[in-house]
């Protein structure tokens, strides 16, 4: 009976409240009210039914929209990305003398397999078309010495593709297809990138076709030596956008779904570590393959070593060198290449590297920027310390020798 009571008491106090609630609400002051609150403005867009709450500009035909700029910029620029399914032929790993060994010959008897001295190797990666005439851009180590190279579209065209170039000192490469109709992407400007700005890769990681993740550029410029690829000459934007095996020569872009870079690389011991070439430095050398099939790219001939003052002190402690270094900071010359235009200018070994122009040289890569902004057969002035003395050399850059 008191649980009845009290029920009804409930009820009572609640349909009093509602009742007073709404007498409050149909007066001025609730009027006002109501007209402050976001229900109001709710209310006014609801009114006109599920059409109303979509943006002014748009239809109810266009009900399927990106529901932020990530998808927004995935759904412009997906289809411009493509995968490439490269073959290429390469040599057995295995050598075929192996088997010759006693100890399988008494394994295997007479019956000694007969290994292939070449098979073929299919390899994918990622690209994106930069023109309408069916140009596209992507890694050397993705295109270079295919036999056959098969582009795929998100549209489900499939078509088969020519190198028109390849550049492995800077790992760019650049496909051609010939369609209609093909979309294409839309080029921004590297040089302006800063960490902090928004960073979205589209590409076929592990055969997964136009995965889209998006994150932030961590750093810029960043040198070959510092992500372990010595052997590249271009700098590196660093992005925490994951980036997978099968992204390579995809595209890295910005909030507004612009390329800003060419997806090529990541640290195998990190996670969300990955580097893409600056799309200025890629259509440079993209170009260049168009126009010649080739870049040609400079250098003087030395392999280098940067100093710091802790190396310095470890070699002037070293009994067998003839003079103790008397710099802190500059370029070891560790070795001078036959022929090169380093040894035909009289550069030696020992040799350390202070100036060149005219500018201070504190590392390796700093040489190598120079070198290579300079271009072919163009001469550089060297400020050079020799056996504590101060020397100054004229050498004109020679053509980078296939596979350097």
């Amino acid at each position: 009976m008191a649980r009845i009571l009290r029920q009804t008491l409930l009820a009572m106090a609640l349909f009093g409240g509602g009742v007073a609630g709404g007498v409050w609400l149909s007066s001025r002051a609730g009027q006002a009210w109501l007209q402050q609150t976001p229900l109001a403005t709710w209310s006014q867009r609801a009114g006109g039914g599920v059409g109303s709450l979509l943006p002014e500009s748009a239809s109810p035909a266009d009900a399927v929209r990106p529901s932020n700029f990530i998808a927004a910029v995935a759904q412009k620029v997906g289809p411009a990305v493509v995968r490439i399914d490269a073959t290429r032929t390469v040599a057995s790993p295995i050598d075929p003398e192996l088997f010759n060994q006693p100890l399988f010959r008494r394994f295997f008897g007479g019956q000694i397999p007969q290994l292939p001295q070449e098979f073929q190797q299919e390899g994918t990666g990622s690209g994106f078309i930069i023109d309408a005439n069916g140009l596209i851009l992507t890694n050397a180590h993705v295109a270079e010495g295919s036999e056959r190279v098969r582009v795929h579209l998100l549209d489900g065209r499939t078509f088969e593709g020519e190198v028109k170039g390849s550049d492995p000192v800077t790992d760019i490469a650049v496909i051609q297809i010939e369609g209609e109709n093909l979309p294409t992407v839309t080029l921004g400007n590297s040089d302006q990138v800063r960490p902090g700005d928004w960073a979205i890769a589209i590409g076929n990681p592990l055969g997964l076709d136009n995965t889209v993740t998006a994150g932030i550029i961590s750093a810029v410029g960043r040198s070959s030596g510092q992500i372990g690829a010595t052997n590249k000459r271009v700098t590196f934007l660093q992005t925490d956008a994951a980036i997978n095996p099968g992204n390579s020569g995809g595209p890295l872009l910005d909030a507004e779904g612009r390329v800003i870079g060419v997806n090529t690389a990541i640290f195998q011991r990190a996670q969300s570590v990955g580097f893409s070439i600056p799309i200025n430095r890629a259509m440079e050398i993209a170009e260049q393959l168009i126009r010649n099939g080739r870049v040609e790219h400079a250098f003087l001939g030395i392999r280098m070593i940067t100093l710091d003052p802790d190396l310095v002190a470890r070699l002037n402690r070293d009994p067998a060198r003839p003079t103790p270094l008397t710099v802190q900071e500059g370029v070891l010359i560790g070795q001078v290449i036959p022929g090169s235009p380093a040894e035909q200018i009289g550069l030696q070994e020992g040799d350390v590297i202070t100036e060149i122009d005219g500018q201070a040289i504190r590392n390796a890569e700093q040489v190598q920027q120079l070198v290579e902004a300079a271009g072919v057969g163009k001469t550089l002035t060297l400020r050079v310390i020799r056996n504590g003395q101060a020397r100054t050399f004229q050498v004109k850059t020679g053509v980078l020798p296939v596979g350097s």
